[in-house]
């Protein structure tokens, strides 16, 4: 190892903060069991042999969306038979048909609605915390947020403590994908702007409402992209201390605008998620998104720096299944989840959205 990688390594084991170029360095010249070295030692100084999951299902209550990105294969228009847009009645049906199983949390995002007003996310939120008060309500990426608030001619603050006041308690990390712009007008032109995404997440934080991040890699981005994304996100902790865990989604191009461009390896799966935990060392947990990943990868991932796998899910997800992931009717009872934890050798924790363990 020459004298500069060694000198970042060392800097990474003895706690300290290492500054954007150095990342670069270590990313582009590191073997990968260097940075899984590293990565695994930053994850146990923050939780020790603990690897996070929780009990939750997912509300998507529209596909249809204002915005065309073209990486997304979610998204359908109005009239296609794949177009999905739910009543109210609907979800109180998909909420009621979770009471009673131990589910501590409720992730409800979908598309940005053309039609739909802040009223009606309110009521939404309200009526799916009447049929399950005792789960939390992590609800709609910083994009949809901005959308319904700005539409309600709030300022984000006002917008953010109406859903509160509803019962929305936390806020899930979607819709950062890249940040820096050239290559974001490129894959999403007509898509809510970094600073807007930003300063939702900045507002919640505010408030007192704790968020995720995540980022969408494996496209046309390069290494020093990444590297800004999640220098802004480290800058954004630094002042607010608000994000709980950074969410790595890897781009998975079936059936989409972007197909040509192909996916990534699962090496390059991991060197994503070791680099975000090295980089992001104000950020307490990095998940491995299983739903994304697949299982098998999943358990590698926890020797990479990621202390969560996310939740049991239910099959209530199709964003990822309809971009091709290998599961198409996602999954996992809590025995399954614990199962993969101790294959790596960790410990497995129920945890709730906040990470209070259960």
């Amino acid at each position: 190892m020459d004298s500069e990688l060694q000198h970042i390594a060392d800097k990474v084991r003895s706690g300290r903060r290492i500054a954007a170029a150095e990342a670069l360095a270590l990313w582009r010249g590191a073997p990968l069991w260097l940075l899984g070295e590293l990565a695994d030692g930053r994850k146990r100084a923050v939780s020790g042999d603990k690897v996070y999951y929780n009990r939750n299902f997912h509300i998507e209550p529209t596909n249809r969306c204002v915005f065309n990105c073209r990486f997304c294969s979610y998204r359908r228009p109005k009239g296609d038979p794949e177009a999905w847009d739910y009543s109210m009645e609907e979800i109180e049906a998909i909420a009621r048909a979770h009471a009673g199983q131990g589910m501590t949390e409720v992730h409800i995002v979908g598309g940005v609605h053309p039609d739909h007003d802040l009223d009606y996310y309110v009521e939404m939120i309200r009526r799916v915390k009447a049929i399950l008060p005792e789960a939390t309500v992590k609800a709609f990426t910083a994009i949809e947020l901005s959308y319904m608030i700005r539409r309600a001619g709030l300022s984000l603050e006002e917008g953010l403590r109406r859903l509160r006041e509803a019962g929305m308690e936390a806020i899930p990390g979607g819709g950062a994908e890249i940040f820096d712009e050239e290559i974001r007008a490129r894959i999403c032109p007509d898509k809510g702007s970094t600073a807007e995404w930003l300063a939702v997440h900045e507002a919640a934080h505010r408030l007192g409402i704790k968020t995720n991040a995540t980022i969408l890699y494996g496209h046309i981005e390069g290494v020093e992209h990444r590297i800004d994304h999640l220098d802004r996100l480290r800058a954004l902790q630094d002042r607010t201390g608000g994000f709980n865990a950074f969410i790595p989604l890897k781009y998975r191009n079936y059936g989409n605008a972007m197909s040509e461009v192909g996916e990534v390896s699962v090496i390059e799966d991991l060197r994503m998620l070791a680099m975000s935990r090295i980089y992001l060392d104000n950020i307490p947990h990095v998940k491995a998104y299983w739903v994304m990943y697949g299982k098998a990868t999943t358990e590698l991932a926890l020797a990479f720096g990621a202390d969560d796998i996310d939740g049991t899910i239910d099959d209530t997800t199709k964003i990822y299944s309809m971009a091709g992931a290998d599961d198409r009717r996602p999954r996992m009872t809590a025995d399954e989840m614990r199962t993969i934890v101790r294959h790596a050798g960790l410990r497995a924790v129920e945890r709730d959205t906040l990470y209070n363990e259960l």
